[in-house]
This record gives structure tokens, C-alpha cells and sequence, in this order.
């Protein structure tokens, strides 16, 4: 039986907790909406427990253990930290692992209210994520490539989703990033997966980003597709004066992969409307309203 098939429960959580760190088992557990890879259990008010749930390997719950130690303490935001590693078992034959609790509700279960202070706020958090990452940062073989590299999930993104009356604007977009110059700069530290449900919010305001199992060193255009497809219309302008370190290709780069990043939340949405395994009602809305913003460059 394989993890996949195997039921996350509270009682097999702290069962765990009782084999490998006894001193936690008795915190209330109470499980987190969300998640698909890794299926996310609060534990206690200031800790979570992060199960390996579909991802086929691993590496990705490795890589937030061996990274975030080393970025979180220069980011200006909260980010979930690795307290304690749980290993596989009879019981539970896959990784888990504790992580401190980063307060604040999923932007895509929230709004948010303030704007300009988003725009500050997500700037200075990338400003200070993106430097230049080590040689032994990881890579990644799915993100990060230049638009030209991702026209084939773009198109069946495009055939699936796309609203007629837009498709001529949605393709004008794309076609821009695909023309737009590579990166020439050196590997930058990535989030890899800035998304609404991976940002949280708290009174209106931009309040802490989460999962961070995507990260990887690249070009910042990845990232930087995230302001249109996090921030509220109108931010994106002021978002990439704070930034200061964007020129015009990467812009170009940004807002197409955004374009992408919002086709496909409309897709997950749209598959979870149909209650289809993975899907995500709460995507659909979030990916189109993104997509509006794409559209109007605000």
C-alpha cells in the first residue's frame, strides 16, 4: 500500500508523532483545507505537519528542508521553517515533516483590501529572495523556462479554458513573452509557485507565503508573473517600482508566464467544479479574475 492510498487521519498523525517526536503528540492536531502533493495538519497554535501525500518522490519536502533554514531568516515575511524531520515507517511508508504555522487565510479563500501595501509588500519579499543563489541550489526540469520552452502547456491550456471573445488578447500576450530576450543574469533564488493559494492574508494584508517545496534558482520572471496573479488590479505598476530590478524583457517574460499561471488555475478550478480528483474550486475564480489583469496590464 502506498501512501497515496493510505488515509491521513489526526489519530495516524499523532501516532507518528508518538514513534519519532513524543514530546509534540499531545498538541491538538486538526487538519488544513488544501494540498494535493502534501496534505497540511495544524499542530498546536504555532506548528503544522506537513505529510508526503501524492508526490511521487520526496524531493520536494527535501528541498524545503535543506533550503528554507538558510532563506527564511532574510525574508521579510513569514515562512513555514522545518522544526523536525519525520521519517518513513511501517506506518506511514513516506516523508513528513514539522513546520512552524505561518498565521493568515489562502488568498484564494480571501481578499486582499490594501492594495499599495500589497504591492510594497511583495516587492520587498522578493527583493529580498532574489540574489543570487548558490551552485548547489536546485533546478527545475517543469519551471522557470523561458515562455518559448512552455508553449505546449500553454496551448492546451489555451484550447481548454480560453473564452472565445478573449482568445486573440490572451494569445497577443503570450506571443510578446515568447519573443521576449532570455535571461542573462545569473540563477536567482525562486519561490517557484506564487499562486494564491500559496500566499496568506490576514486584515487585508499580504501576510506570509507558503509552500515553498517549488523553489529553485532561475529566472526571476517566474516569480515576478506573481503581480499579476496575486496582487489586486491596479498594484502591478507600483509592485515593480518598489522591485527596481526588473528590466522590459523580464516584464515581458513575467506577464506572460502570468498569463499561463492563470489559464491554469482556471483549468484546476474548472475540474474541481466538476469534482474531478485534484481539482480546486477555489482556483477557477482566482485564475480568471488574473487573467483580467494580465489583459489590462494592471
Amino acid at each position: 500500500m502506498t501512501a497515496a492510498e493510505i488515509e491521513i487521519t489526526a489519530d495516524l498523525v499523532r501516532d507518528l508523532l508518538k514513534e519519532q517526536h513524543p514530546d509534540l503528540a499531545g498538541l491538538a492536531i486538526r487538519e488544513v483545507a488544501g494540498g494535493w502533493g502534501n496534505q497540511m495538519w495544524r499542530l498546536g497554535d504555532e506548528l503544522a505537519v506537513r505529510m508526503q501525500r501524492m508526490d511521487p518522490t520526496p524531493e520536494l519536502q527535501l528541498k524545503e528542508r535543506r533550503w528554507l533554514p538558510v532563506l527564511a531568516p532574510r525574508l521579510p515575511l513569514p515562512v513555514p521553517t522545518p522544526v523536525r524531520f519525520g521519517e518513513p515507517s511501517a506506518r506511514f511508508p513516506k516523508h513528513w515533516t514539522v513546520m512552524t504555522w505561518v498565521p493568515g487565510e489562502p488568498l484564494d479563500y480571501s481578499s486582499i483590501s490594501r492594495g499599495d501595501h500589497a504591492a510594497d509588500t511583495l516587492a520587498g519579499f522578493l527583493r529580498a529572495l532574489h540574489v543570487e543563489a548558490p551552485a548547489d541550489a536546485p533546478i527545475s526540469e517543469d519551471r522557470g523556462d523561458h515562455p518559448m520552452k512552455c508553449t505546449e502547456g500553454f496551448d492546451h491550456f489555451f484550447r481548454s479554458v480560453v473564452p472565445d471573445d478573449l482568445a486573440d488578447d490572451v494569445r497577443a500576450v503570450w506571443d510578446d513573452a515568447v519573443a521576449a530576450p532570455e535571461w542573462e543574469g545569473p540563477p536567482l533564488w525562486m519561490h517557484g509557485d506564487l499562486h494564491p493559494a500559496n500566499v496568506v492574508v490576514s486584515d487585508g494584508m499580504l501576510s506570509g507565503v507558503i509552500d515553498f517545496g517549488d523553489m529553485f534558482a532561475g529566472d526571476p520572471a517566474c516569480d515576478l508573473a506573481a503581480a499579476w496573479v496575486v496582487l489586486p488590479a491596479g498594484a502591478t505598476s507600483r509592485f515593480f517600482d518598489v522591485y527596481a530590478q526588473a528590466d522590459a524583457g523580464t516584464i515581458r517574460r513575467a506577464r506572460g508566464l502570468a498569463a499561463l499561471k492563470s489559464l491554469f488555475l482556471m483549468l484546476m478550478g474548472q475540474a474541481g467544479d466538476r469534482g474531478l480528483p485534484g481539482g480546486k474550486p477555489t482556483w477557477g475564480p482566482a485564475g480568471r479574475a488574473a487573467l483580467d489583469r494580465v489583459l489590462k496590464g494592471v
